[in-house]
């Protein structure tokens, strides 16, 4: 029995880039459902139950980042923003409001592609339950909260786990600075970046066979951090 197509929304005000996206994501195998706008767009999410959504910030009659809160408030399937760079702000009032990523235009077939794998992978994952993470030679287990690395055990501090822990339920996905401070810290120290930067390295040094070049803990200039791991 073949398997159904994943279903992509695409709320998108500009036909040029709703027909891209259509052929780009088409041919790909996945089934689209066009909006033109955010009205149109929060009531197809509840209509079509969409796998993925992709919603441009800069719509006409309101705002991306209330398209994401409206279907937050029902729904946690994979949100990828589309986003032009002058948007710098709204993007990451996005990704706190829910979104799981963002593509800036202008983008092409390769990046949105990857993205949306890695979306739909996520969500495959988060609803798989997997508990352990594969950083190259290190293995986290977020269910008995530790780490090794070739075996033997690598020393985290209660903050690092909850640091580790916080990227970890978001996989794959950028997680805003504002968030991981709110998570880790509490409120009141949502302003505080400088701890992020100072753990962040501790963690790399933990973690990363190449803490200056890392390819798991990597920065997201100015938004936040994404944990990349790898397959198994």
């Amino acid at each position: 029995m073949t398997e159904p197509r994943p279903t992509v929304l695409v709320i998108e005000d500009q036909p040029e880039i709703r027909q891209f996206l259509r052929s780009s994501l088409g041919a790909e195998g996945y089934r689209i459902v066009e909006s033109p706008n955010a009205r149109r767009g929060t009531i197809d999410a509840g209509m079509h139950k969409p796998d993925l959504a992709i919603v441009d910030l800069g719509l006409p009659d309101f705002d991306g980042v209330e398209v994401i809160r409206r279907i937050r408030e029902w729904s946690h399937i994979p949100i990828i923003v589309l986003s032009a760079r002058i948007q710098e702000r709204s993007k990451i009032d996005a990704l706190d409001a829910g979104a799981d990523d963002y593509i800036t235009k202008p983008f092409g077939v390769g990046e949105l592609l990857a993205r949306v794998r890695v979306a739909l992978r996520h969500a495959t994952r988060s609803a798989s339950g997997s508990k352990v993470i594969i950083l190259g030679p290190t293995a986290v287990d977020l269910e008995k909260r530790r780490a090794t690395r070739d075996g033997n055990e690598i020393r985290l501090t209660p903050i690092e786990l909850k640091l580790l822990t916080c990227l970890a339920q978001h996989l794959d996905m950028v997680v805003t600075h504002r968030q991981l401070l709110r998570e880790v810290w509490g409120p009141s120290h949502e302003e505080q970046t400088h701890y992020l930067r100072i753990y962040m390295r501790q963690l790399r040094e933990k973690l990363e066979t190449d803490p200056v070049q890392p390819k798991h803990l990597l920065t997201e200039t100015g938004v936040g951090y994404r944990l990349v791991a790898d397959e198994g």
